[in-house]
């Protein structure tokens, strides 16, 4: 009983960890927006498919302050 407890933790890890390792990550500049349409130039797009959900997430500016 013991073994087949642990069998199915470690193979529910290994999915898991594969649906992880499937997600896409491109990265993109934005060239124009016009209402709700978003216009993007990205690397690696071929990645991608006409349809597909993405999340869009805006990189952060920091301020450097000195003195």
């Amino acid at each position: 009983m013991k073994k087949m407890v642990t069998l199915a933790l470690a193979l529910a890890f290994v999915v898991s960890t594969a649906a992880v390792g499937m997600a896409a990550s491109v990265n993109c500049e934005v060239k124009s927006v016009d209402g709700n349409t978003v216009t993007m130039e990205c690397k690696k797009a071929d990645s991608l498919k006409a349809g597909q959900k993405v999340k869009v997430k805006a990189s952060k500016a920091t301020a450097i302050e000195g003195c």
